[in-house]
C-alpha cells in the first residue's frame, strides 16, 4: 500500500528568497494561463461585455422616455378631470382626445374614455356614452375593475330600453356579494327579476345588499325597503337598525323615570 510522502521533521524551512522566487514564478503562470485564455476567447468576452453595455444603455434610455411619456399622460388625464370638475365637459372630451391613440397605456386610454362617455351623456348624446362604455368593457388590457364599472354604467343609461333578461344575463356576474359593483349591478339586476315576475329572486338579492355592510348606506336603506316589500326579512339588528333611524328603544329610557311611567312632579 503507497504511502503519502512526508516532509522530514529535520528538512531545513524554505528561505526567504525561495519564497520570493516561488511566488513569482505562481504569478508568471497565473500571467501566462490569463494571455492564454484572452488570446483564445478574448473577442468573445469583449463582445459580450460590448452587448451587455449597449444593452443596458438602451434600456436606461427607453426607460427614460417610457417615464416621460408616462408623466405626460398622467397630466392630461389630470387636465381633463379639472375641466369635468368645473362643469366644462366640451374641454375636457378634448384634452382626453390624443389619449386614445394607439400606443397610450391602457389606464390612460381607458381614463380618457370615461371622461368622454360622461361629456357625451352631459350633452345628450347617449349613443355615444353607450359605444366609449363598451368599447372600455371589450379592452382586455383595460383594468377588469373599470372594465366591469363601464358595463355597470351602460346597463344604466340604457336599462328603459333593455329587455329585464338582458339585464340580468350582462350583469348577474357582477351581482354578487364581494363584488366590487355588486350593490350598483345587484339593484339592477333585482329591479330586472322584479320587472320579470320573479319577486323571490328580486326580493333575496335586494335583502343581501341591505346586509353588506360595505355598502352606502342610502343604498342599504332602499334595499331593506324593497326587500320588505317582497315579504323578505331584510334586518339583522332590530336595536340598531332602530338606533340608526333614531328610534329610542327600552334600553335607552331616561334615567330619570322608568319606561312609560311619568316622573312624580316636585
Amino acid at each position: 500500500m503507497a504511502r503519502t510522502p512526508t516532509t522530514p521533521l529535520d528538512s531545513p524551512a524554505p528561505s526567504r528568497e525561495d519564497e520570493v522566487i516561488i511566488r513569482e514564478i505562481d504569478e508568471a503562470v497565473r500571467e501566462d494561463e490569463l494571455y492564454t485564455f484572452l488570446r483564445n476567447h478574448g473577442l468573445t468576452v469583449l463582445g459580450a461585455i460590448t452587448l451587455g453595455i449597449a444593452g443596458l444603455g438602451g434600456y436606461l434610455v427607453w426607460n427614460h422616455f417610457a417615464e416621460q411619456k408616462l408623466e405626460g399622460q398622467s397630466e392630461a388625464v389630470i387636465a381633463a378631470m379639472d375641466y369635468a370638475a368645473q362643469r366644462d365637459f366640451a374641454t375636457a372630451a378634448s384634452k382626453a382626445d390624443p389619449l386614445l391613440a394607439d400606443g397610450n397605456s391602457p389606464g390612460a386610454r381607458t381614463a380618457a374614455r370615461f371622461i368622454q362617455a360622461a361629456a357625451a351623456l352631459q350633452s345628450g348624446d347617449t349613443a355615444k356614452a353607450t359605444g366609449l362604455f363598451k368599447a372600455i368593457a371589450a379592452d382586455d388590457d383595460a383594468p377588469p375593475a373599470l372594465r366591469d364599472l363601464a358595463r355597470v354604467r351602460e346597463v344604466t343609461i340604457n336599462y328603459d330600453q333593455m329587455k329585464p333578461a338582458d339585464v340580468i344575463a350582462r350583469l348577474s356576474p357582477l351581482a354578487q356579494p364581494g363584488n366590487a359593483w355588486f350593490g350598483s349591478a345587484g339593484e339592477l339586476v333585482a329591479m330586472a327579476h322584479l320587472e320579470a315576475g320573479n319577486r323571490a329572486a328580486a326580493g333575496k338579492l335586494f335583502a343581501a345588499i341591505s346586509k353588506d355592510e360595505s355598502q352606502p348606506e342610502p343604498l342599504r336603506s332602499r334595499a331593506r325597503q324593497m326587500a320588505g316589500l317582497m315579504g323578505v326579512d331584510a334586518v339583522v339588528d332590530v336595536k340598531k337598525l332602530l338606533k340608526d333611524e333614531g328610534i329610542s328603544t327600552d334600553e335607552e329610557a331616561p334615567a330619570d323615570g322608568a319606561a312609560g311611567q311619568p316622573v312624580a312632579a316636585e
